[in-house]
């Protein structure tokens, strides 16, 4: 590897894309593997998205050596491969901090740079995004370019389709660019189909169709079906057919790491009238070895040593790796256990129940609303789907969780993984919302394990309630308790006293349960008998267990990984209202938290054992003072 940092390098000229366009295009391929170089080094000390980035390396470099931005917009859908965009657009010297507590996103983001014209970080929003944009430039008479970039992947979801429909109705001006890199589109890639992109981009073949079309117009009756002809005839060559039929002018595919050649057919066209779909082939992780052979591990990784490429992560037992196990158990003992996710075998657990169990295992890709509406045909059909989806993902299916699952009491389970603070993929990640969305709708099972038993338990209870249900639980590592007892069934709804309380009580849901149990150790050292409630269930709430405790202690304090607005506090406060109780609640506050060491932003939000002993005893001082 190059050191990045030598000052004779090209990288140590360019600041901002102007500083790119005073390259000649002989330099640009050696500018490409000095950012690869960078991306490399950083992401190994910092941890993030690499394969993806550095498979749009050369990409990067040529959008911005033809567009204009930031006057001309460009949307990077989800953002796993924006790296290169990020160096290049004044961010140069700080790329060193990605990822880190107050140093610069993973992902675009508005309030970051101008150079981000659209956030992201969820998939298949950029056409969409991109057709606004392209709207409001027409309405307000502006003029600018608007350029969607978007993998394969984000392809799979629905959202992508329906943007490109609603595009190829309004025929607006506007470019997106497919980048693909896991044969998502047979691939055509060669000298043959870069000439045709070449032929296609000409202003005289523009030309010659415009005028074909005028003179087949003035024929009422046989202008539908030349135009389909000529539209099918284009792409006899590619495999653009869908798009041209939903009204794009469709060129490709092109070898994406040929800088110049993308960059003569960019800069053609950037000039095209209405809607276009420029597809482009690009290897995933080009540039270093290990993520070309393993993209999929090297897609999101930690620290790592760029020689060898292995991981410095201490891979401790999780509780995912944990739900996959229970699964795989209970599946063999019930042919009717299927599941199901959307693009996230390996983050889900999902991998080892694929290779067990290869008939029932199914990858929707990325389109969280359709993998919901596909369980609960499963359920309706007699089979018992597990439906494993990142919490902040499975945001994107509430209706289908509503109005397909809940609304028809089908026995789908969804498990929730990742649930609360994530780190360093931030604000688009964190999963601290699904408490609260989860909590208002009827025949809705709500349950967050304590520890990995907990997770046993609560798996094989779901599968007994034949009933809705949902389980949420963080990442990283699990507790570490004894795993070797049977699975139980818990009682529906029924909390577990861990610690009689006498001044106190902390009724805790979820991984805060331990923090809660650290909590009343360190307020015992003060002679202050604080109690502690393991919840289980969010839904249906142990009210009889909490009225109880009311007549005996005046003061509690609920602690939750999730936002404070509709989750277990509030829940909680409804239920004792009318009690004569104090309720404090500690939780995410009403605002989005940034991206950072998951143990720093514990910390800021609240979420340790000393802030919750430290809130404890404030409250009992107040009541003191009080009295």
């Amino acid at each position: 590897m190059e050191n990045t940092e030598n000052k004779d390098n090209l990288l140590a000229t360019i600041n901002n894309p102007n500083d790119l366009k005073k390259l000649n295009r002989q330099e640009l391929p050696l500018l490409s593997q000095e950012i690869r170089d960078k991306i490399i080094q950083t992401i190994s000390q910092n941890g993030g998205h690499l394969a993806s980035s550095l498979g749009a390396v050369d990409l990067a470099i040529a959008v911005h050596y033809v567009f204009n931005s930031p006057s001309d917009k460009l949307l990077w859908d989800v953002g796993h491969q924006a790296y290169a965009h990020k160096i290049l657009t004044e961010r140069k010297e700080t790329f060193c901090s990605i990822r880190t507590f107050n140093g610069i996103s993973g992902f675009p983001k508005i309030s970051e740079s101008a150079y981000d014209s659209f956030g992201s970080g969820h998939a298949s929003t950029s056409i969409s995004a991109a057709l606004g944009f392209s709207c409001a430039r027409d309405l307000k008479n502006e003029n600018y370019n608007v350029v969607a970039i978007i993998g394969d992947g984000s392809m799979t979801g629905g959202l992508a389709f329906e943007g490109l429909q609603n595009a190829g109705y309004l025929k607006k001006k506007m470019l997106v660019i497919l980048n693909d890199n896991e044969m998502f589109i047979s691939q055509k890639v060669g000298a043959v189909s870069d000439y045709f992109a070449k032929i296609v981009t000409a202003e005289k073949v523009q030309k010659t169709e415009n005028k074909i079309m005028e003179v087949i117009n003035k024929f009422h009756s046989l202008s539908a079906p030349f135009e389909k002809f000529i539209r099918r005839a284009k792409t006899m060559f590619s495999p653009g057919m869908l798009f041209e039929e939903m009204g794009f002018a469709y060129i490709g595919p092109i070898q994406g790491h040929n800088i110049n050649n993308l960059i003569l057919i960019l800069d053609k066209v950037k000039n095209m009238k209405g809607p276009v779909l420029l597809h482009i082939i690009t290897k995933k992780g080009k540039g270093y070895e290990p993520a070309e052979k393993d993209p999929v591990k090297y897609h999101g990784i930690g620290k790592f040593d760029i020689e060898t490429g292995k991981s410095f992560s201490v891979k401790n037992t999780s509780y995912t790796q944990i739900f996959s196990e229970v699964l795989i158990k209970l599946a063999q003992k019930n042919e009717k256990i299927v599941a199901v996710t959307a693009a996230m075998s390996e983050g889900t657990g999902l991998s080892s129940f694929a290779k067990t169990f290869p008939d029932r295992y199914f990858d929707t890709g990325i389109a969280e609303s359709h993998a919901v509406t596909f369980c609960a045909g499963l359920a309706a059909s007699g089979m018992l789907p597990v439906c494993a989806i990142y919490s902040t993902f499975m945001q994107r299916a509430i209706d289908n969780v509503i109005h397909d699952v809940c609304l028809q009491n089908l026995p789908v389970i969804f498990i929730l993984d990742r649930a609360g603070l994530v780190g360093e993929d931030g604000g688009t990640h964190h999963g601290v919302f699904d408490l609260s969305y989860l909590k208002y709708i009827p025949n809705l099972i709500i349950m967050s394990p304590c520890d990995e038993n907990e997770l046993q338990d609560m798996l094989k209870t779901a599968f007994s309630v034949k009933k809705p249900c949902a389980i949420r639980y963080p990442r990283g590592a699990v507790t570490g308790v004894d795993l070797s007892r049977d699975y139980n069934i818990l009682e529906t709804g029924k909390a577990q006293v861990l610690k009689e309380a006498l001044d106190i009580c902390f009724l805790a849901i979820g991984n805060q349960v331990a923090t809660c149990l650290k909590a009343a150790e360190i307020l015992e050292k003060q002679t202050i008998k604080a109690g502690v409630v393991n919840m289980r269930f969010l839904k249906p709430l142990d009210e009889n267990l909490l009225k109880e405790l009311a007549l005996k202690i005046k003061n509690f304090i609920t602690v939750e990984e999730n936002v404070i607005i509709g989750g277990l506090g509030e829940s909680v406060k409804s239920c004792l209202c009318n009690s004569g109780v104090n309720v404090e609640c500690i939780g995410i506050a009403d605002e989005f938290i940034e991206h950072g060491d998951v143990n720093i932003l514990r910390e800021i939000c609240g979420l340790t054992a000393e802030n919750t002993a430290k809130k404890a005893f404030e409250l009992l001082k107040k009541q003191i003072t009080a009295f």
